[in-house]
């Protein structure tokens, strides 16, 4: 079973992700289905705008952690390994076939030539922080909440998280968000310029409903020149070039000890030791 799904209201198209039980948190998969789904949108004519929403009132926490500590898909795993060695020991090659796809999404949702919508109702964690962060526009609720977390578990950062960070709140505030990690809300999302809008809860789905209809019913032509004219004055020209590098830095820290300690830490609710090694 699919937990990802596509909703079509006219040129209007919502794509899910409802994996509830997980936090809508990513296995192969699921990250499967978000490419093949993002891509479809993408490039679909009759789509004039896209809106991105997890369910259950959960954005989405990132790659499944629970999936990565078992050992990801066996299977799946050869394809990364040359002349069919074992893979290295460690999480790295299962993040890796997570994040392939997700980055694969996130690149496309950058070039596609209409206006993509995160609508983080609840929490954008990880790798969900990095796919809000990636699209157009991104509106909240008042519950929603936002969080960068990759080092509670010894991570390095990955799903464009550290491409638009110093883009969209400068290289400090970055640099606080990353070593500091504050849990924000809605509101202080806001004041950073990491949010379009915070919208009441009991409001949003409709104000969601009638800002993408807005957008269908403009002239998405010109929006899709002017995000393109946008995307290559802000540099996007790098994006796929930087989600190459966040991969292979997240992998070579997943297969390290600080990750084998975060990780333990994670599922045994317990402040890991960090010895700062990788």
């Amino acid at each position: 079973m699919s937990h990802i799904r596509i909703e079509r209201d006219g040129a209007v198209a919502t794509l899910w992700i409802d994996r509830r039980a997980r936090f809508n948190s990513f296995d192969v998969e699921t990250a499967q289905d978000f490419r093949r789904a993002g891509l479809q949108l993408a490039r679909d004519e009759t789509v004039r705008a896209v809106v991105v929403r997890g369910a259950g009132g959960v954005f989405s926490s990132g790659a499944d952690l629970k999936y990565i500590r078992a050992g990801g898909e066996a299977e799946d795993l050869q394809y990364l390994s040359p002349e069919g060695r074992p893979p290295q020991a460690g999480y790295g090659a299962v993040f890796k076939q997570i994040l392939e796809y997700l980055h694969s999404t996130i690149s496309e949702i950058r070039r596609a030539p209409k206006p993509f919508v995160a609508a983080v109702d609840g929490v954008a964690a990880a790798g969900g922080f990095g796919l809000a962060m990636c699209c157009d526009l991104v509106v909240a609720s008042e519950r929603a909440v936002f969080e960068w977390a990759y080092h509670k578990t010894g991570l390095t950062g990955a799903e464009s998280s550290t491409f638009f960070l110093p883009r969209l709140v400068g290289l400090r505030k970055a640099m606080e968000l990353v070593l500091l990690n504050p849990r924000l809300d809605a509101r202080q999302a806001l004041e950073l310029g990491l949010v379009t809008a915070v919208w009441p809860v009991g409001s949003f789905d409709g104000r969601v409903a009638a800002l993408a209809a807005r957008l269908a019913a403009g002239p998405t032509h010109a929006y899709a020149v002017a995000k393109a004219l946008l995307n290559r004055a802000a540099g996007m020209d790098r994006l796929d070039y930087h989600l190459d590098q966040e991969l292979q830095e997240l992998q070579r820290a997943a297969d390290g000890a600080d990750f084998a300690a975060g990780i333990d830490g994670f599922f045994a609710k317990t402040e890991p030791v960090f010895a700062g090694m990788g």
